[in-house]
């Protein structure tokens, strides 16, 4: 029995990767409803599955096969025929359009007007009049674009031109050298080591953690 059960969760496990394959690479916060359907009713099937002994691993291992094949026949399907996306998986509603609240947008989306506001406020807005679009995605995420008068000031509009952002590369992780951020520079441990030495460090072991990028060099945190 034990050996069914652990053959099942097995089987389970498998499913639930290829699901999540077929969906793709989305966040939480992507998934549309309809992608919860297809993860909820793998979970019922599991649930009822791994401790029902009438369910046999063939009815289980069918089950899963014919729900993946109807999924990514679905997924397929939306691919190739746009008029299925609405109906499938949704389609963004445009609830501020230049400024405008829509109310007939809003009403569609079966929103109400403080579910909005506290949306907006998430966002770091506190007043409608500081948004140009606001859009609603099939997500439930609502995606903004705030009036010029109440966007972030960037360095196109000061006329600047700030340094280029790279990745920083750690080079020790709680006491331990990492090789391979040192091979990703063409470093060894000597240039390490020299750097420590020039703050006042001599162990590798004494660092909690460290890293190297170009835009502010060294950075370490000890370990006290």
């Amino acid at each position: 029995m034990y050996g069914t059960i652990a053959l099942k969760l097995i089987i389970g496990l498998i499913a639930l990767l290829i699901v999540i394959r077929i969906l793709g690479k989305k966040e939480l916060a992507q998934i549309t409803p309809f992608d919860f359907i297809y993860a909820l009713v793998l979970g019922g099937f599991l649930e009822e599955a791994i401790f029902d002994e009438k369910v046999s691993i063939g009815h289980l291992t069918f089950s899963i096969a014919l729900w993946a094949i109807l999924i990514y026949g679905i997924e397929v399907l939306v691919m190739k025929f746009d008029k299925l996306r609405p109906l499938l998986k949704g389609e963004p509603i445009t609830i501020i359009e230049d400024g405008k609240l829509d109310l007939k947008a809003l009403k569609k989306a079966k929103l109400e007007m403080e579910q909005l506001r506290t949306m907006l406020r998430q966002q770091g807005i506190f007043s409608i009049k500081e948004v140009s679009y606001a859009i609603l995605e099939p997500s439930g995420h609502l995606s903004i674009m705030p009036e010029p008068f109440a966007a972030p000031v960037t360095a196109e509009m000061l006329d600047l031109n700030p340094q280029k952002s790279t990745p920083s590369i750690m080079l020790i992780d709680e006491g331990r050298e990492i090789e391979s951020g040192l091979r990703l520079l063409g470093k060894d441990q000597n240039w390490l080591m020299d750097l420590l030495k020039k703050h006042g460090e001599s162990k590798i072991s004494d660092i909690f953690y460290a890293e190297w990028s170009s835009q502010y060099g060294f950075l370490f945190k000890k370990f006290n």
